[in-house]
Parts: structure tokens; C-alpha cells; sequence
């Protein structure tokens, strides 16, 4: 899946009304298959650009085109199965939800895309990830690591073409993160899935080919320490 962004502009709006910008971005692109890494400190818009990609948040102008489809301009439902169908995302904090198991936190992110749960490939994914021991259990009965094993294991339940993922270390054991590190990206490897990873470590980032400081290339790049 290619990826392309021209003049992406978003910005918030303080409670006075004041914008503030967040992204200006001319220009970014990706290859299909390809894996890249965006390093930045907090406050440089690296969450929002991820949101914006996905189809999570708007951009107040510009275009996302994700093979030659832009996100940006379908509308709500459109964009959600559009996410559903071609996006896997990790997050930062996992989003799995509490009172289910991991395979059904798996299941369920089939059922997102309209299609059937497949209950064998739910149970593949989970166990090439290490938990097929823990299918029954619930988050609060898991590691963090483990938590975030579900969390790529659900990313990567509809096969899709494109990966982003929010810095999935950041809230590992330094014990995990490795593990995790090498997961996402042998797991995209295999399926020729696009991989855009953004982090703050750049000990993550070393282990790219490409590596890209979004403060290079997004002239709203925010103050260290502000929260986007």
C-alpha cells in the first residue's frame, strides 16, 4: 500500500478560540512494503499525523491518498471501514477492551470490518504472537507485554496493507520492547504490509533503514512537551 500526503494542515482550537497549529506537512510518502520510522519528541505532532492517516481525525486541509484513495475526503462510515478493511494500528495504550478475552479483543476486530470472525485465524494470530496458553484470559489477567502482543495480534487480524503504530514500546518492560520491536516488523515483513512507526527512543529508531524527525519536515512542529 502506498502512502501519500501533500499539504496537510491541521490545527486545535484553544477554549478561547485561538488555532493552533499542529501539522503542516508539504509532503510525505511511503512504498508499498515499506518500513519507516518518524522520531520526535512530545509535541511534535506525531500522534495526530498517525490519527489523521488512519482516518481517526480530519485534516482541516491537504490530502491522504492510501492507493490513490483519499481518506480525507470519504465520508465518516467511509473512513471507519475503510480503517477497518486496509488499517491495522497499534496504540500506544492497547484499546483492548476490559471485559473480553484476547481472542475475542482478536474476534472483534474482525467484526469491525463487516466481515466473518474467523475464530482459527484468531487463534493462529494470537499464538504466533506467544498467548495461545492465554486465549481465555482478560487484560487485567495479562502482562503489559502481553497486552500489547494482543493489541499487534488484533492489528493484524484483517490482513491489512497498512500498519501505524503509535509508540508500541513506550509502555513495554524494557525486557518486551525488543520482542515487540521485532514482532511488528517480521509480522509486516512477511505480509508485505507498509509499516509507519513513530517513537521518542531513538535506540527504536537505529533499527530502521529510513528514519524521519517529523520536526524536519512539519513547519507546526509544536514546543517540546505540548500535548497533541
Amino acid at each position: 500500500m502506498s502512502l501519500l500526503i501533500e499539504n496537510l494542515k491541521k490545527s486545535y482550537r484553544q477554549p478561547d478560540g485561538t488555532p493552533v497549529p499542529v501539522l503542516d506537512i508539504e509532503r510525505f510518502e511511503m512504498r508499498g512494503g515499506e518500513q519507516a520510522v518518524l522520531l520526535g519528541s512530545s509535541g511534535c505532532g506525531k500522534t495526530t499525523l498517525l490519527n489523521v492517516i488512519a482516518g481517526i481525525r480530519s485534516p482541516d486541509s491537504g490530502q491522504v491518498l492510501i492507493d490513490n484513495v483519499d481518506v480525507s475526503r470519504l465520508s465518516e462510515p467511509a473512513r471507519d471501514r475503510f480503517r477497518a478493511e486496509r488499517i491495522g494500528f497499534v496504540f500506544q495504550t492497547f484499546n483492548l477492551l476490559p471485559a473480553f478475552t484476547a481472542l475475542e479483543n482478536v474476534l472483534l476486530g474482525m467484526s469491525f470490518s463487516g466481515g466473518k470472525s474467523d475464530r482459527s485465524r484468531a487463534t493462529e494470530l494470537l499464538s504466533r504472537v506467544g498467548l495461545s496458553h492465554r486465549l481465555g484470559n482478560k487484560p487485567a489477567q495479562l502482562s503489559v507485554g502481553e497486552r500489547q502482543r494482543v493489541a499487534v495480534a488484533r492489528a493484524l487480524a484483517n490482513s491489512p496493507s497498512l500498519m501505524l503504530a503509535d509508540e508500541p514500546t513506550a509502555n513495554v518492560d524494557s525486557a518486551n520492547q525488543q520482542n515487540v520491536l521485532e514482532l511488528i516488523r517480521s509480522a509486516c515483513g512477511e505480509q508485505n504490509v507498509t509499516l509507519l512507526l513513530v517513537t521518542h527512543a531513538p535506540a527504536v529508531a537505529e533499527q530502521f533503514d529510513r528514519v524521519e524527525k517529523l520536526v524536519d519536515f512539519n513547519k507546526a512542529a509544536a514546543p517540546l512537551g505540548a500535548a497533541v
